[in-house]
């Protein structure tokens, strides 16, 4: 089995919030690495990694990087897989990591999600491996549909909360 969604980090640090990514990944079982690469420490490995993302079987990328937030946009500038970004909130509550990563010139595109979405990250890797395989398509639907049951089981429950001037 070889990875086929490759998500990187800027440092470890980051692997607080790029884990949702790798736990979602994990559990409907599409394979994938985990790597702390940095656009400004290791460009050289950066660009080894990126021109060689599409040989090596990688469908998608994501890759979290926070402040400056070149990680993403480094990585798509060299090699045709998609590339998510997801900003982290290391200063400025994220927003200076969320422009960075959004603010592409033409023809260098990076789908962004929100600051710290490492979850809608790999969710969105999955949705792009789904379109070409069945059984993760079957999995993504199982998963909505969970999504679904919680806010329905989630009404029954606010139906026990009593106020005096509620009427629901």
């Amino acid at each position: 089995m070889k990875a086929i969604v490759s998500i990187i980090m800027g440092s470890t640090s980051d692997l607080k919030v790029m884990e949702k990514a790798a736990e979602f990944l994990n559990e409907i079982e599409i394979p994938f690495e985990l790597n702390a690469l940095s656009a400004h420490r290791t460009p050289e490995e950066v660009e080894v990694f990126a021109k060689n993302a599409e040989k090596n079987g990688i469908k998608v990328i994501i890759a979290g990087a926070g402040m400056a937030a070149h990680l993403p946009g480094v990585i798509a500038s060299m090699t045709p897989v998609p590339v998510i970004g997801v900003p982290i909130n290391a200063t400025l509550d994220g927003m200076d990591a969320l422009l960075a990563i959004v603010q592409m010139p033409p023809g260098i595109p990076v789908a962004t999600v929100g600051i710290n979405g490492a979850l809608n990250a790999g969710i969105l890797a999955a949705q792009m491996i789904a379109t070409g395989d069945p059984a993760v398509m079957l999995k993504i639907k199982s998963y909505k549909k969970t999504l679904k049951q919680k806010i329905v089981k989630a009404n029954e429950e606010l139906k026990l909360v009593t106020y005096k001037f509620k009427m629901n």
